[in-house]
């Protein structure tokens, strides 16, 4: 088989990929609903809230969610 022929393979597979999940998600062709628990600002403001607020048994406070927040820091040597 040639470059272009696997290229073309993987290009139509990753669109009739996006195609089903988008129709099948996003369109909830089986029905159901999105929870009120993704939809809801409130909801996801008490929740963040509340892991913020955690007790944690050892070392000092951290965010609970570094990745969304993007605050985190990456060290580049080893403490000892």
């Amino acid at each position: 088989m040639s470059a272009a022929k696997i290229v073309g393979a993987l290009v139509a597979s990753g669109v009739v990929a996006y195609i089903c999940d988008t129709t099948i998600s996003d369109g909830k062709i089986f029905g159901g609903t999105t929870p009120s628990t993704i939809t809801n600002k409130e909801w996801q403001e008490e929740t963040d809230k509340r892991l913020q607020a955690w007790p944690r048994t050892a070392g000092p406070p951290v965010v609970m969610n570094p990745i969304s927040r993007q605050n985190f820091i990456v060290k580049s040597h080893v403490e000892e």
